[in-house]
């Protein structure tokens, strides 16, 4: 009876695990399968490697702060991460503030929707998406306004994931990648009606130099939304808590370095901008937007046995659960970030190119 009741229990396991790596989390929800875990364009025998690689960045930090060693920065990070995200988050690799009554996708919709109602952009008008990731945002923001959407990613492994989700939701008609850096973009200047960036430009070594390259491919008179990472007004620099809890989530999102919320507008002025509205998006009566990170908890200890038996398995590739650790950090401190109110993923500048320029 006892080896019956053990086999049966083991039995059950074994579904479950089963259910829960091929079938749990559809690709339209999420977009993949832990089963399908990867290191991005990375080959899976140096995935761990790689990971040394991205942590070697911050021992040398004069290299991280200048353009021409952001790709590297950048790219290997998301190599490492975006099938994680994909798997763990969904599609819009970004936060937004929770919606009494609606869903974390909803919540995550409606905070995307906004940015191109901000814009105001007519269907079949050309929209920049600055640093696309899969698509996420971009499909949303398609869907919703019938304008033609270019996302820029520096990631050459997410431009082929955005594109197989964008034919998978019937909208590669009105979204394009390209693989680029956002500092040197590949297009013409005065080429769009309106740009927005969902908490993208944070990986800029300077938020000049992507706000100068978005201010010349906009035409004259078009909008520009941004959704920046930003410490906020409590954030004391001489208290050693408020500089761990923002060094950790630098480490852990490959950022140069954060900017203060008071540096945001100076830079858009400075490029030409002129500045029509600015607030952060995350301050009261917002709800949290850091309440979906505390309730994944129970879901992260979940994920990371299910990871941890992969990579023992040899299905995901050897250092996979390291990045999904790192993740795991990174995501209290952005929680501490929050509940302090130190820091904010939402401070939202809406900009204007004079129609003169």
């Amino acid at each position: 009876m006892d080896s019956m009741a053990l086999f049966c229990t083991a039995g059950l396991l074994m579904a479950g695990l089963y259910w829960f790596v091929f079938i749990h989390c559809p690709a339209e929800q999420r977009g993949k399968r832990a089963v399908d875990l990867s290191g991005g364009s990375i080959s899976a025998e140096k995935v761990q490697d790689k990971y040394r690689d991205y942590w070697s960045f911050f021992r040398r930090p004069k290299e991280i702060e200048t353009a021409d060693k952001v790709p590297d920065f950048v790219d290997t990070f998301y190599n490492l991460v975006t099938d994680i995200y994909e798997w763990g988050w969904g599609q819009s690799f970004h936060f937004s503030p929770s919606i009494s009554g609606k869903s974390h996708r909803d919540a995550t919709r409606i905070h995307e929707e906004m940015a191109v109602d901000l814009i105001k952009v007519t269907p079949g008008q050309k929209i920049l998406d600055v640093g696309c990731g899969v698509g996420g945002p971009m499909r949303a923001i398609a869907a919703h306004s019938r304008a033609k959407v270019t996302g820029i990613t520096i990631n050459e492994y997410q431009v082929n994931r955005a594109k197989i989700h964008n034919k998978k939701a019937g909208l590669d008609s009105l979204c394009e990648v390209v693989c680029g850096n956002f500092l040197e973009m590949p297009f013409d200047a005065n080429t769009f009606d309106g740009a927005y960036a969902i908490e993208a430009t944070c990986h800029a070594p300077k938020l000049q130099e992507v706000y100068a390259e978005i201010y010349r491919v906009l035409k004259p008179g078009s909008l520009f939304v941004s959704y920046e990472w930003v410490t906020t007004s409590k954030y004391n620099n001489d208290n050693q808590e408020h500089r761990d809890v923002i060094q950790g989530i630098e480490q852990g999102n490959a950022l140069p370095g954060l900017r203060n919320y008071t540096d945001v507008s100076k830079i858009a002025k400075q490029v030409g901008f002129q500045v029509v509205d600015e607030k952060d998006l995350a301050a009261p009566p917002a709800e949290p937007w850091w309440s979906r990170l505390k309730m994944g908890r129970i879901a992260y200890w979940r994920n990371h046995i299910v990871v941890t038996i992969l990579a023992f398995l040899g299905i995901a590739p050897k250092g996979t659960v390291d990045v999904h650790e790192m993740l795991f950090k990174t995501a209290d401190f952005l929680t501490r970030g929050g509940d302090s109110g130190i820091f904010s993923p939402m401070h939202m500048i809406l900009c204007r190119k004079p129609l003169d320029s």
